[in-house]
């Protein structure tokens, strides 16, 4: 069975009481019982993990290749900073999609750019949870 590792970044352990008007009410153990139901829809294995740490988030990714065919990562606000993470994705080479609940072209200009889209084969972004759940049906189509 193809596995896919979900990645989410600093601050998302905080979702459902974190800013409800931009990330929502839910939380995110709510996201990851969503995806769990959609992957066994698709026939695949998703496993979680969540760091406010950066070099975790390396670590990570790292390690995912002999063990994952594919990424999914809403690296939060690491986005618009992590080189480092960039490169870990880079690395491993494992077709790899980036999410964001918020639409972060329609918030602060630091926002705008992403150190991270250029290395994945797509991004998704303003689509609220629901861009966890289409990059899973399209990542799942890839691998």
């Amino acid at each position: 069975m193809k596995k896919i590792l979900i990645i989410n970044g600093p601050n998302l352990n905080l979702l459902g009481t974190r800013q409800p008007e931009i990330y929502g009410q839910m939380t995110l153990k709510e996201i990851e019982t969503k995806l769990k139901k959609l992957a066994a829809e698709l026939k695949v294995e998703v496993c979680f993990f969540q760091s406010n740490h950066e070099g975790e988030i390396v670590d990570k990714i790292g390690k995912s290749k002999d063990e994952f065919n594919g990424i999914i990562i809403n690296p939060a606000a690491y986005t618009h900073t992590s080189v480092a993470i960039r490169d870990a994705i880079s690395a491993v080479e494992l077709p790899s999609i980036e999410v964001h609940i918020s639409n972060i072209y329609s918030r602060e200009q630091f926002r705008h750019h992403s150190f991270i889209a250029p290395v994945c084969i797509g991004q998704i972004a303003g689509f609220g949870i629901d861009g966890y759940l289409f990059a899973l049906k399209k990542i799942a189509d890839l691998i």
